[in-house]
């Protein structure tokens, strides 16, 4: 029975990570064209930020998930078992993983200055900013990932393989203590910090967005937006919530048994593949989870952003680009996140507000 059990672990595995791949790499790309070719209601940093988080997340999926576990799971003897491949692919993997975490975490912060500062607006709402933040973002994720490429020793392996043993080299885990240092590092860098930062920023903009609807009574709200916007609010900051919990449910629990493994576990002796051992497979779970991360975003976006969802049955049904602008404030997580600064005529939005210096009144 329990053999079996590892068998029906090992088969959903090597469906898993190939259907990851099927559906998510083409989901990015299409995520990057409707991000960038359509209008999708979002301002000019936020069509940067997002459509380089696709790009860097469909490269995971290409290092990760296409290359590393789906040809573990196929194949004998992947490529990569050699050198250089070893050292190239661990390289590249976290160089990548770097890059979409940290994006994730710098947009999250841009977001909160741009709310909470006029001059942040100003001064975060140029292109080039944005641009050159994001080549930084990747350019220094892949530097500080140039040391991951010794984590890992190609050796020769014997292993059984239809009731012979078969020697071959295998790309696999150099247990020495400046490689478990460089592993702890990057387990903080690339999931406990960037956790953390989403948290406190995703709170603090809910929490200033709370502030800024208090300064107004209702009869105020609805002149300036036309509706009842403490409802959508409330809405909105539900919405933000469930963003952020997801993303701290498919990130935390890696994290958490990643520590596990390489502290109680963290010795040559242990069998990481022995699927007999509750924490490979709760680690293997958590893997699952974490690069399910990579995939998410365009059902996200279609979940919470009513103008990319409008973009998208308009490219479905082969329609023409819709041509009008949204308005100033919308009433979406999507546009909580890119803040729309659209050019609209006075005529049509008589009432222009700027929110400073917010303070809290009894």
């Amino acid at each position: 029975m329990e053999g079996a059990s590892v068998n029906i672990f090992v088969t959903v595995q090597k469906i898993y990570y190939p259907l990851l791949c099927i559906m998510g790499i083409p989901a990015n790309l299409f995520t990057f064209y409707m991000i960038c070719f359509r209008k999708c209601g979002m301002s000019n940093t936020a069509i940067i930020y997002l459509s380089c988080l696709a790009i860097v997340d469909t490269f995971y999926l290409v290092w990760v998930i296409l290359i590393d576990l789906t040809l573990t799971f196929w194949l004998l003897q992947p490529f990569w078992h050699s050198h250089p491949w070893c050292g190239i692919l661990g390289f590249l993997q976290y160089g990548s993983l770097y890059s979409s975490s940290w994006i994730v975490v710098t947009f999250t912060i841009e977001r909160y200055l741009v709310l909470r500062s006029t001059a942040a607006k100003r001064h975060f709402s140029q292109a080039w900013i944005t641009k050159l933040t994001c080549i930084s973002i990747v350019l220094l994720s892949h530097l500080v990932s140039v040391p991951l490429g010794w984590i890992n020793i190609v050796t020769p392996v014997s292993f059984p393989v239809n009731g012979e043993n078969v020697t071959l080299p295998r790309c696999h885990y150099h247990d020495e203590t400046y490689t478990t240092i460089i592993v702890w590092i990057t387990t903080f860098l690339s999931g406990g910090i960037p956790i953390v930062l989403v948290i406190i920023f995703n709170y603090l903009i809910g929490y200033h967005l709370c502030r800024a609807s208090n300064l107004f009574t209702k009869e105020e709200l609805r002149v300036m937006h036309g509706r009842s916007t403490r409802g959508m609010l409330r809405r909105t900051i539900l919405l933000l919530g469930t963003v952020s919990v997801s993303f701290v449910v498919l990130s935390l629990p890696r994290f958490v048994t990643y520590c596990i493994l390489r502290t109680k576990y963290n010795n040559e002796n242990f069998d990481r593949n022995d699927y007999r051992i509750p924490i490979n497979v709760a680690g293997d779970l958590a893997n699952m989870l974490q690069n399910l991360n990579s995939t998410t975003n365009f059902l996200l976006y279609c979940m919470v952003s009513r103008r990319f969802r409008r973009e998208l049955v308009q490219v479905v049904t082969c329609k023409s680009k819709a041509r009008e602008l949204g308005s100033v404030l919308t009433h979406t997580i999507m546009n909580v996140f890119s803040v729309v600064d659209h050019k609209t005529s006075p005529a049509s939005h008589p009432v222009t507000v700027v929110l400073t210096s917010l303070k809290q009144t009894e």
